[in-house]
């Protein structure tokens, strides 16, 4: 590792501009007010994925690879990634740092508490749930429901649905509540789409935290919690100065879960980089259809952000996965069908594609020149990226690539659908366009969510899906590219932080819970103060 002031210099950072925190830095308030008003030079790069399998498909490492091969071509490039929440680092996903040659370092640091970002987040929503809780302490007749959740930043199932009160009279008012993890709080969303402190305190003011005895949400604001939530954010609102295994400056700021929420890093992390970098690579979580449509539809729509390029990752194994699993080539072109839905979604944003197809040891020659046989059948550009075994240098191929795209004109931003356009043929929009169903359809429970929403004035808002991520359909047992499905909206919420309509499909979950043999069983600390066996 190089030491954090020497990262910064690459891209005329000095150490004026950054508060410390050991080996990581943030960018200082006035440092970001200077950036914005200097104005964005730099090309966006989307990194997505095709859709998950158990065997991973490494879009984070390929995110990583890609800005280290930018960076040996003689490119100034930053990455603006995720923070990892410390539920899936303890659970079966592992850490979130990427891996081999192409890692965020510290990578232990990062997976395990970063600079506070996570701590700072869950004290602010659970700061704003003891203050309704107060409200109903002290006047028992203003609320009819409470809908504001308390969180913590860790895989537990037992915590989903809870008593809370018990007692007597001074433990407070006896409810059922519940919690969910900290990557699924509103907050997180909130802050990662919030453009700064003013945005902030207006994001956080319509926080709905229930509903009234005149069937009208209870807001933050009408709490007076916006200035308190404000300050304990204030510091997590700056973007955190990485570096990659090679050297590379890398923001990491922010981390929304994708299945639940919009799945990137934060607007201010993105346009930090944009001033400081030539290229900044930048993923979203899980597959095109969802992370990969929530940041055009949802991150850039808000911000006017817009990608000059979207590399999808591909690997011959999880083609394979999807086209049944069995040994040989036939699997793996039947498994390309997944990768064609993708390719077709991202080419409905008016973006063409570049396709990497991410090498693994165990991958054959033949596997890896059917892959690319495949895709010139459909016109997109393909290279190889060995990121993970070769750093940089095995990942300077799909930088090549990816250059190449960013020499075409930039194209204007192309939506799913219009904000005008009533909720349900939004969601059918994204259902047909994005996942190849015939359409989506809302249940009895829906409808009434919707008919209530629209009556508090939340109609025309953007469309977040919560979907498995197993699946282009909401059912995560139908594999490769499901056709003749229907998507169904079980749940309609409001995220009026965020700004967003959360529509439900299938079984969602906002608390995971721990796998029979967790992750957290191969962490220590050695007694030099080393922590080990973060994946």
């Amino acid at each position: 590792m190089l030491p954090i002031l020497d990262v910064a210099k690459k891209v005329g950072l000095t150490a004026d501009d950054l508060m410390l925190f050991g080996p990581l830095a943030k960018l200082s308030w006035p440092t970001l007010h200077r950036l914005r008003a200097q104005g964005q030079k730099g090309k966006l790069v989307l990194v997505s994925a095709m859709t998950p399998t158990k065997y991973g498909e490494g879009k984070t490492t390929t995110s990583i690879g890609l800005v280290q091969g930018l960076a040996r071509r003689g490119v100034k490039a930053m990455a603006a990634l995720r923070e990892p929440s410390l539920g899936p680092v303890f659970g079966a996903k592992g850490g979130g740092t990427g891996g081999g040659q192409a890692e965020i370092m510290p990578s232990a640091r990062i997976n395990l508490h970063c600079t506070g970002d996570m701590h700072a987040i869950t004290a602010a929503n659970n700061l704003l749930a003891a203050l309704v809780d107060n409200a109903i302490n002290f006047d028992q007749r203003r609320f009819k429901q409470v809908t504001w959740k308390r969180c913590i930043d860790m895989n537990d199932r037992f915590l989903r649905e809870t008593v809370i009160g018990l007692g007597g009279s001074a433990n407070g008012v006896p409810r059922q509540d519940g919690f969910d993890i900290t990557a699924a709080s509103e907050v997180m969303a909130t802050l990662c789409l919030a453009d700064g402190v003013k945005d902030l305190k207006a994001r956080l003011g319509r926080l709905i935290v229930g509903i009234d005895k005149e069937n009208k949400p209870v807001t933050a604001g009408d709490l007076n919690a916006v200035g308190a939530m404000a300050a304990l954010l204030g510091d997590a609102l700056l973007p955190n100065l990485a570096q990659t295994t090679e050297g590379v400056p890398t923001l990491v700021h922010g981390g929304p879960f994708a299945n639940i929420a919009h799945g990137c890093n934060s607007v201010m992390a993105t346009r930090a980089a944009l001033s400081l970098a030539d290229i900044v690579v930048t993923e979203a979580g899980f597959a095109f259809d969802l992370g990969g449509e929530k940041f055009l539809d949802l991150k850039c729509r808000m911000s006017g952000l817009w990608p000059s390029a979207v590399v999808l990752v591909v690997t011959a194994r999880a083609m394979r996965a999807h086209g049944g699993d069995e040994p040989g080539l036939p699997s793996i072109e039947r498994g390309f069908a997944n990768v064609k839905r993708h390719l077709a979604s991202i080419r409905g944003f008016g973006i063409e594609p570049v396709l990497s197809l991410n090498v693994f040891a165990q991958d054959t020659e033949e596997e890896l020149a059917l892959v690319e046989k495949l895709a010139r059948a459909e016109n997109v550009a393909v290279a190889r990226n060995a990121g993970y075994l070769q750093g940089g240098a095995g990942s300077e191929t799909i930088a090549a690539a990816v250059e190449e795209a960013l020499k075409k004109p930039a194209t204007p931003p192309r939506y799913t659908y219009e904000l005008s356009d009533p909720f349900e043929q939004k969601v059918s929009s994204v259902a047909k366009k994005i996942y190849g169903a015939k359409g989506a359809e809302l249940s009895g429970e829906a409808q009434k969510d919707m008919e209530r929403l629209r009556k508090w004035g939340f109609g025309d808002l953007p469309v977040c899906m919560a979907k498995t991520h197993l699946s282009l359909s909401d059912d995560p047992a139908k594999q490769g590219a499901p056709t003749d499905f229907t998507v169904t909206v079980r749940q309609v919420r409001v995220s009026a932080g965020a700004g967003f309509l959360l529509a439900l499909t299938g079984e969602i979950l906002t608390m995971p819970g721990l796998p029979k043999v967790p992750a957290a069983y191969g962490l220590d600390l050695t007694e030099e103060g080393e922590v080990v066996g973060v994946h």
